[in-house]
């Protein structure tokens, strides 16, 4: 796991060597905590690749940026390549030499034997430039989920590209507007959907795509997409089978690595599956949890049931609630894109936590997307339901009757649940899930701007990237499509960010079993009620694993990381909330209506509504706008 940068300037004459060195060490600078164990940085014709690592596989010889044994190409790569000894083994057979027993260099003599189809035989994570000496074609891509991130912009004849903004920022040649529409988006979305960014100028690359630049002209395209889900003659008992065989051989991949290994454990099906796995193929396993000292938030007795169970080596840090909204702010301004995920605390301490004892951890990220682990997908079910109801009895009862529910500070707050149940109801299907996932709807967003914007929040444009997936996907079951926007959208610019951002801020590598290529692909051809079994989710994962977990931690409701994020706004953050969406700041920042933020935050201090999700997501934005200081502009 690496940090990987560079630039190509397209036409003209380049700058001396020395220069563009200079300027390849300040972005690589900029990622340090991505590659602490080393750095290199090379200039060839217009091109100029830099790199940091973080050393798990071949520590001796596996620097880069490198080239292949005839000089041919040059390789800046980030993350894994978990069957590179199979690919290797067959390039040799081919006559193609290694040097090295990096998977870097499988990728090399892989490109140069195939080109970009060379992407079909690598399974991993991963985010490489690739610059073709020979044609000075630079050939980049992102692995099929987007576990690593690719950012990349083209600007006065100078492409450039970063694990991270903030090495584009080092560059003074290029320019990094916030686009009006990127806070827009992020307001609804809570991040900023790829392929668009937080700057006007810069893009994110497609998951399962990859990117050509030759003659100054980029292409794009996609290698990879998810499957549809098509009829099986496997039964639910072989179906459980095969899907047993997948995962252990997923798990068992991803045990390759030349430095200590552990796995995150939340007591959850999923990272509990993975920590039983592991305990079968290694002497010793290292689990490693999060608690909270406030009851009511803390889980980690599940963790410590499955620790107990196959006899690991637990590690666990116990916080308070208190604590963790302390560090908000700090981190919220270390992400180089806004991101309103409230877990990015705990899931930035796991990750401190982890880092002290080993540099690779395995995690549970993946099932929920795949296996229908939200409570949104029986909620579209629901949604289903409640529209074919007779129009009185929804506008003459059941409506009526959710305004008589009870505000709740608490984890869940069954006023706020009704009205936003009823909010993705009445939307479009293509727009439901988003809509139940917003935290500010095109109308909330109305009333916060300083002026009318129409332009920014009309739904079909707000959310069009949605619609786009939504369409993109050939399925006929509205429900698989909304499979697919879960893992095109939510898991990847959000789950999948979290996780990377906070483990690599700790120069800490976490692989993700469940988005193994086999695997995923398995599941997804499964049919839908397979998965989503009547109103039971991850019906057919707990099916599979039920021989091998407690019937205690299957049959759990899921929660995930408990965020206090009501209550936190109303002690610990809300100095920070009172600042920033005070009338001063917000006046000097010329955004927001400071009376329609003054208007939400007091009627939820009041403990009147419940607007956690909404001035959580202005708070982050407003945290990183502060740390950053970026010129906002218009499209």
């Amino acid at each position: 796991m690496c940090g990987i940068a560079g630039f190509v300037h397209t036409r003209g004459t380049p700058p001396p060597e020395a220069k563009r060195l200079r300027l390849l060490k300040a972005m690589t600078d900029a990622v340090a905590h991505r590659g602490p164990d080393g750095e290199g940085h090379v200039v060839d014709g217009p091109a100029a690749l830099g790199h940091r690592r973080l050393s798990i596989i071949d520590l001796a010889s596996g620097a880069q940026p490198m080239a292949d044994a005839q000089n041919l190409a040059l390789l800046s790569f980030n993350g894994e390549i978990y069957n590179f000894q199979e690919v290797k083994k067959d390039l040799a057979a081919k006559g193609y030499a290694f040097k090295t027993n990096s998977d870097t260099e499988v990728i090399l003599n892989a490109w140069l034997d195939r080109g970009p189809d060379c992407l079909d035989l690598l399974e991993g994570m991963f985010a490489f430039a690739l610059w073709d000496k020979r044609d000075h074609t630079l050939f980049a891509a992102r692995d099929r989920f987007g576990k690593k991130p690719f950012y990349y912009t083209l600007q006065n004849g100078v492409f450039a590209f970063a694990s991270e903004l903030t090495c584009l920022g080092r560059l003074p040649f290029l320019t990094l507007d916030v686009a009006a529409s990127a806070i827009a988006r992020f307001l609804s979305y809570e991040y900023v959907p790829t392929p668009q960014t937080i700057y006007k100028q810069v893009h994110k690359l497609r998951p399962g795509h990859f990117l050509l630049l030759k003659n100054g002209e980029i292409t794009t395209r996609p290698y990879w997409d998810m499957p549809v889900p098509e009829e099986t003659r496997l039964s639910e008992d072989e179906a459980c089978e095969r899907l047993r065989e997948l995962l252990a051989k997923s798990v068992k991949r991803r045990l390759v690595s030349d430095v200590p290994l552990g796995v995150f454990l939340s007591g959850g099906v999923d990272s509990s599956t993975v920590a039983a796995l592991m305990a079968g193929m290694l002497p010793k396993v290292k689990t490693f949890s999060i608690g909270f000292s406030e009851q009511s938030y803390d889980e980690s007795r599940y963790a410590r049931t499955i620790a107990e169970r196959f006899q690991t080596e637990h590690h666990e840090r116990i916080l308070s609630a208190a604590e963790c909204g302390d560090l908000l702010p700090e981190i919220a301004a270390r992400f180089d894109e806004p991101m309103a995920d409230p877990s990015i605390v705990p899931t930035f301490l796991l990750s401190k936590v982890t880092r002290e004892k080993v540099t690779v951890a395995l995690g549970g990220d993946g099932p929920d997307e795949l296996f229908a682990g939200y409570e949104y997908y029986t909620a579209f079910n629901l949604a289903r339901k409640y529209n074919a109801l007779p129009k009185f009895l929804r506008s003459g009862l059941v409506e009526p009757l959710t305004k008589l529910l009870p505000q709740s500070a608490g984890y869940v707050n069954p006023r706020f649940v009704a009205d936003a149940f009823l909010a993705g109801a009445r939307a479009p299907e293509h727009l439901r899930v988003q809509t139940w996932l917003s935290a500010f709807h095109p109308d909330g967003q109305a009333r916060i701007w300083n002026t009318p914007r129409p332009d920014l929040l009309e739904p079909d444009a707000l959310f069009a990237p949605t619609r786009e997936l939504w369409d993109r996907f050939p399925a006929k079951d509205a429900r698989a499509k909304v499979f697919y926007v879960f893992a095109r959208q939510y898991m990847l610019d959000y789950i999948l960010v979290k996780v990377d951002r906070c483990s690599m801020m700790h120069s800490l590598e976490v692989r993700a079993p469940f988005l193994d290529r086999d695997f995923a692909e398995f599941v997804c051809r499964l049919p839908v009620s397979m998965k989503l079994h009547g109103n039971k989710r991850k019906y057919l994962l707990k099916k599979a694993v039920a021989g091998l977990l407690p019937n205690e931690i299957i049959h759990r409701q899921k929660r995930g990381f408990l965020i206090p994020t009501a209550q936190w706004l109303r002690e610990s953050l809300r100095p920070h909330a009172e600042e920033l969406m005070g009338e001063k700041h917000l006046r000097e920042q010329g955004l927001f209506n400071p009376k329609a933020l003054r208007t939400m935050l007091d009627e939820h201090t009041s403990g009147k509504r419940d607007h956690r999700k909404a001035l959580w997501t202005m708070l982050v934005l407003q945290l990183w706008l502060k740390e950053n200081k970026p010129r906002i502009v218009d499209e």
